[in-house]
């Protein structure tokens, strides 16, 4: 007797292979208590955007109950579509020239003694928003002249001259993320140049500043690769690194390859340092404005 193949069986799909399951280590505590409750009414009050709340950010509740926030300036809609951010995409309607005073105030209010600035991307100004970072700086200066600043600055598009007005207002600690290794730029920033990161880093270095940057691991990045990432980044002036763990905003969002240990940071900091950086901020939860205060003393 043959058996005959049956016609018109339902295929079933092979399953899908299992997300990786997010670890013990990068559970957080919610945000409360009476300095978080007091930063949250003035960021309401003079209606700032912080990327604390628009990249849903681990250590929000930490870093508030503090008494500290990392300011977010020029809007918060950005004009580029990375895949791993949760900051809105889209054409920012929002151009206030008002907004440095009322950051500088509300830093003064809040007592801060170092604060970090960042911005959306604003590719569609000419100047990419440089004389509202140098006033932001200016200001908080004026209004505070203990405060120390960092920047977190975006990728100008190899304007330079735009640069050069972003970078010289006083600030301590000028910042630019890598955010991931060369491969994988067309996939996590598709509008960004691995190199043209590198250029911008060199040239804030070139101009007499400490510079800083950061990568998300667990991308799907090799250890090779970010070794070489260490190397490009030396190379090119890099003085502080901040090394963390990718966490998806949204099922929109590009999914997490990999959970990185806590022992695999700590070895990829011993490397980073043995590579010629001078500070290396690695761990799960460590994001680009994590113990910023500590990096204004990191050597230039």
């Amino acid at each position: 007797m043959i058996d005959l193949p049956i016609l018109n069986q339902p295929q079933t799909a092979p399953p899908a292979p299992a997300r990786p399951r997010k670890p013990d280590w990068l559970r957080v505590k919610l945000p409360v208590g009476e300095e978080y409750a007091a930063v949250r009414r003035l960021v309401d009050e003079h209606k700032l955007h912080t990327i604390c709340e628009s990249g849903n950010c681990p250590n929000m509740g930490e870093c508030w109950g503090a008494g500290t926030a990392t300011f977010m300036i020029l809007g918060n809609i950005c004009t580029r579509s990375c895949s791993f951010c949760a900051v809105a995409t889209g054409r920012p309607t929002e151009y206030d020239l008002d907004e440095p005073r009322r950051v500088a105030e509300a830093i003064k209010l809040m007592k801060v003694k170092h604060a970090v600035l960042t911005s959306v991307n604003r590719d569609e100004l000419k100047d990419r928003g440089a004389s509202v970072w140098r006033e932001t700086v200016v200001l908080t200066k004026q209004l505070s002249p203990e405060t120390t600043i960092e920047t977190l600055i975006p990728d100008v598009k190899a304007n330079w001259d735009a640069l050069e007005v972003m970078i010289s207002g006083g600030q301590e600690v000028i910042s630019h993320n890598m955010e991931t290794v060369g491969s994988l730029y067309r996939l996590v920033r598709p509008q960004a140049k691995y190199d043209r990161s590198l250029e911008q880093i060199r040239r804030t270095k070139t101009a007499g500043h400490r510079t800083k940057s950061g990568i998300m691991l667990g991308l799907g990045e090799k250890p090779d690769e970010l070794y070489q990432a260490m190397d490009d980044l030396v190379a090119n002036g890099l003085d502080i690194l901040t090394l963390g763990q990718y966490l998806q905003p949204t099922k929109r969002h590009l999914e997490v390859a990999e959970f990185i240990t806590p022992d695999q940071f700590a070895h990829y900091k011993e490397e980073g340092l043995k590579r010629g950086l001078k500070y290396v901020e690695s761990g799960p939860l460590v994001r680009s404005s994590y113990h910023a205060e500590r990096h204004v003393n990191v050597p230039v």
